[in-house]
Parts: structure tokens; C-alpha cells; sequence
């Protein structure tokens, strides 16, 4: 198979960047969901945008963007504000509360597909849960001067811009609120009697995160957001106890996630004999597994690998010591 540049440009350029920002915009802001214990907060605002989504398309007929967006937006607010409620006053575990909320929305927006399709819109359960990573083309690149030529740049696919917008606001966002996300994630009570309304940091974090969700939702599709938010996050906690360097650390797995996972399902399947690429948001989301399961069994410090060799280490201390 003989790959162009033109051809990688066309094809494969705009879908890795697509994957690469949603995966950075959604590892970042999940560190901070990982160290308030509420990692299921990406899985529950991932399945309940679908309703928004489904009434953004109702009433515009079409893709159009803005209805898209601003209806996912809409239910990710009401989904945060309604687990919220359930937490509070149904006197629940978080968990349970997200389940009970995403479940509800998620199963409404699967009733409102059916009006969908009633009113022949285009929307199917695939694009919900794959993304259309593969349907990302830059038809106007012809070559690697295209990069920098503003005619071509202006013909980059709509979902790459929209994440790029979302990546940047979301790195500004935890530049500039890092003191206050890092105090209301690991003490929420102290961060209140300093002055800083954790509540309002709380529910201001979810807003970015139902942001995010919702633009990397009809690129990626919920099935990689959820993967996002929690793995490369927690794979980089097993790495480091500083959380400076956790930010970094995740960013950098979501990043080889994106681009390896992506390069593995387009061309790994034509190295071993094969006919066909691979899905590309599944096979991304499999990578991130792969990360993580990398850094349970060998992080430095809390790896299962690193933890059996101390203990070895320190039973053969004690039987030197019994020597002597």
C-alpha cells in the first residue's frame, strides 16, 4: 500500500489532530475529576448530552453545529446540576447518584433517535458511540506546504477547529484556576474557609467538562470520551504523587494514545495481511488501556511489579539480618 503525502495530509492528518485534541482537552480536565473520586462523571455527562444532541438535530434538521452544541451543552448542565440534587438530598454515594441520572438521560436520548428517524434526520446509534473520526478529511491539502498556506488552512474540517478552540480555553483554564482546582479537589472544606467557593469551582469544572464531552462527541463519539477522562489520568496518578507533574504526564499518554492508537488501526492491519482498517475511536480507547495497564504493573512507586521486588527485597534484608 503506497501511502502520499497528499494522501496522509487528506486523510489521516485531520483525524489524528481531531483524536489528539479531544484526547488531551479530556485527560487534562480528568485528572481533576480522578482526585475528587468522581472519574464516572465523564462516563454520566457523556451519555447524558445524548438527549440535547437528538433535540439539537430535531429542531435544526441538519448537523448544523450551534444546536448541536448548545442542546449537548444544555443537558450536560442539567446533568451535573441534577446529580448534584440526587447526591444531596437523596443522601446517596456519587456514584449511585450518576448512575441514576445518566442512565435516565441516556435512555430518554435513545427515545428521542426514535423521533429522529421519524422525522428523518440523519443520526444512528453508531455515530454516537464510534465518533467519525474516519470521515475527517482536509480535501484542500496537496501537500506539506498546505500547513502553512492560509487558503488551505481555512478548508480544515469544522471538528478539528471546534477542538482545537476547546483545547486551548481548557489548558488556559487550568493555568489560570490551577490554585483553586487543586485546594477544592483535595480539600473542598479548607478551600471554603479560605474564600474560595469550592461549590462554584465544582460546577464550573463541570461546565468545561460537558464542553469538552459535547465537542469531542460527533468526532470521537462517547465510548472514546469516557476512556479519556479516566484513563490516561489515572494511569499518570500511578506515576507520580506531584501534581504538576500529573498534569504533564497525562497529557503525554493521552497524546501517544491518540497518535499510536490511531496510526495502529489505520495501517496495522495491512502490515499482518489484512484488507481493512480498524475502527479508530475503539482502537485508541483500547490503547489507553494499554497505558494503563502498563502503569499498574510497572510504575515506579505503586506498580505490582515494583511493589513484589521491594517486598523481596526487604524479606531477603531480614533473612541477611538473621545470618549475621
Amino acid at each position: 500500500m503506497m501511502l502520499t503525502v497528499q494522501d496522509f495530509l487528506q486523510i489521516d492528518f485531520p483525524a489524528m489532530l481531531a483524536a489528539l485534541f479531544a484526547t488531551v482537552s479530556c485527560g487534562l480536565l480528568g485528572n481533576f475529576l480522578v482526585l475528587r473520586r468522581q472519574s464516572l462523571m465523564g462516563d454520566a455527562i457523556s451519555h447524558a448530552v445524548l438527549p440535547g444532541i437528538v433535540l439539537g438535530f430535531l429542531l435544526a434538521g441538519s448537523r448544523a453545529t450551534w444546536p448541536i452544541f448548545l442542546g449537548a451543552l444544555g443537558a450536560a448542565i442539567v446533568a451535573a446540576i441534577l446529580i448534584e440534587l440526587v447526591r444531596r438530598f437523596g443522601r446517596v454515594e456519587p456514584g449511585t447518584a450518576m448512575g441514576v441520572v445518566f442512565s435516565i438521560m441516556f435512555a430518554g436520548g435513545l427515545v428521542l433517535m426514535e423521533q429522529a428517524a421519524a422525522h428523518s434526520v440523519d443520526l444512528d446509534a453508531e455515530c454516537v458511540l464510534y465518533g467519525q473520526l474516519e470521515d475527517i478529511l482536509w480535501l484542500e491539502a496537496t501537500g506539506w506546504g498546505s500547513l502553512i498556506d492560509p487558503v488551505a488552512l481555512a478548508g480544515m474540517p469544522r471538528e478539528v477547529g471546534t477542538l482545537a478552540v476547546i483545547t486551548a480555553i481548557t489548558v488556559a483554564g487550568v493555568a489560570l484556576f490551577y490554585k483553586e482546582l487543586k485546594i477544592t479537589s483535595f480539600d473542598p472544606a479548607l478551600a471554603t474557609t479560605l474564600g474560595i467557593p469550592a461549590t462554584v469551582f465544582h460546577f464550573g469544572l463541570m461546565l468545561m467538562v460537558g464542553a469538552v464531552a459535547v465537542a469531542a462527541f460527533e468526532a470521537v463519539g462517547s465510548i472514546l470520551v469516557i476512556a479519556m477522562f479516566i484513563c490516561p489520568a489515572a494511569a499518570a496518578r500511578m506515576l507520580t504523587d506531584r501534581l504538576v507533574l500529573q498534569l504533564w504526564l497525562s497529557v503525554l499518554l493521552a497524546a501517544i494514545a491518540a497518535i499510536g492508537g490511531y496510526l495502529v488501526a489505520a495501517f496495522g492491519p495491512f502490515l499482518v495481511g489484512g484488507e481493512h482498517s480498524l475502527a479508530a475511536s475503539g482502537m485508541i480507547a483500547v490503547m489507553t488501556g494499554i497505558l494503563m495497564g502498563l502503569s499498574v504493573l510497572f510504575a515506579p512507586r505503586y506498580g505490582v511489579v515494583s511493589r513484589k521486588l521491594r517486598e523481596r527485597r526487604g524479606e531477603a534484608g531480614l533473612e541477611t539480618a538473621d545470618l549475621a
